[in-house]
Formats: structure tokens, C-alpha cells, sequence
């Protein structure tokens, strides 16, 4: 089947684990403010958070082979990551988290209306076009960071870059992202989008 006959008919999850590309940047569209508002709203600061949201999705993409539709909607999937990754984090800021606190938040799934295939298409044109509005050094540490599941220290060594630097660009690069995604398409007078 080709990527373009899976990406009709498969869920976001599938298609990254079958290696599609777009699906990447669809999973950050479609699951980029549940993670971030569970983030935020759990971690004592948003540098944590914004930590946090990146290593999600990198773990998102390193276990997308293992979702099964038949188990679990794709969001509860995305939302159990990020529990876990949430809990992770407040370990290792705290000695003394409370765990019980973390297992009564009501975490929110959103359920979602399935979408148009003109809709889908939209979007990941949407996403393609905001991923090209990065710097090239951001998309070269989202492309390993997300794509590859490089650490931050890997693509620092990779890109004979500071460990911080890495660090800002990436955080930098997805909150562009998520920003550039919440703005509706216009229609330019040449009738592309904008």
C-alpha cells in the first residue's frame, strides 16, 4: 500500500509507525495542546513543560508500533505517554512527589469529530508549510529529535552545537509550531493558502 493510500485510511499513530513523514507533524497539530495543557498544568514551571510536551512526542514516535486501535482510542494512548512522562518528571524534581495526587487528575481526552480527507489534507499542508517557516538549524533538531528519537545530547554531538542551544531550539521550534497551527488558512489572491 502506498503512504498516500495509508494516510486515507490509517490512524495518525499507523502512519508514523509505517514511517510517513507527514503524520509526524499531523500528531503535533492533533496532539500538540492536549500534551502541552497537561504539562503546564502539571509541572511546576514551563521550562519543564515544554521539556516534557518534546519528550512525549519523541516517545510517541518510538512507540507508535505498539498502539492497537482495538485496546485504546489514539488520544487515551497519547494521554497515557504523557502521564507517565508527567509522573517521570516530578519524581526527578521531587523526592517526595505525591503520586496519589497525579492518579485523581481528571485528565481530559478530547473527543474529536473524524475529519474530512479536503480537511486532513489541508492541515498537513497547513503543517508542512509551518515546519518550512522554521529556521533551518530548528527543523534539523526537530527532524532528529522527532523523526530519529536523537536525545537532545545525540543531535548536540551530531551538530557540534551546545547541549542549550539544542535545548532552546527545539523548545523554540514547538512552541512556532503550535503557535503557527492555531492560525486559520487564508486564502491569497493567486488562490494558494497563507
Amino acid at each position: 500500500m502506498t503512504m498516500e493510500g495509508l494516510s486515507q485510511k490509517a490512524t495518525i499513530l499507523e502512519r508514523i509507525a509505517a514511517g510517513d513523514q507527514t503524520a509526524v507533524e499531523d500528531c503535533l497539530q492533533q496532539y500538540g495542546g492536549l500534551v502541552w495543557s497537561l504539562a503546564n498544568r502539571l509541572l511546576a514551571n514551563a521550562t519543564d513543560a515544554e521539556d516534557v510536551a518534546q519528550e512525549v512526542f519523541v516517545e510517541i514516535w518510538k512507540k507508535a508500533k505498539s498502539f492497537d486501535a482495538a485496546k485504546s482510542s489514539e488520544s487515551t494512548f497519547v494521554t497515557l505517554i504523557a502521564r507517565r512522562r508527567i509522573i517521570d518528571r516530578r519524581r526527578r524534581g521531587s523526592a517526595a512527589v505525591d503520586t496519589q495526587s497525579m492518579s485523581t487528575v481528571a485528565f481530559e481526552i478530547p473527543e474529536h469529530a473524524p475529519a474530512e480527507p479536503a480537511e486532513l489534507a489541508d492541515e498537513a499542508n497547513k503543517a508542512l508549510d509551518c515546519v518550512r517557516k522554521l529556521s533551518a538549524d530548528q527543523q534539523k533538531v526537530i527532524q532528529l529529535s522527532i523523526h530519529q528519537g536523537v536525545s537532545h545530547r545525540g543531535i548536540a554531538e551530531r551538530l557540534s552545537m551546545p547541549l542549550g542551544t539544542v535545548k532552546s531550539f527545539a523548545r523554540r521550534a514547538l512552541l512556532q509550531l503550535r503557535e503557527c497551527m492555531t492560525h486559520p488558512v487564508l486564502a491569497t489572491s493567486d488562490g494558494g493558502t497563507s
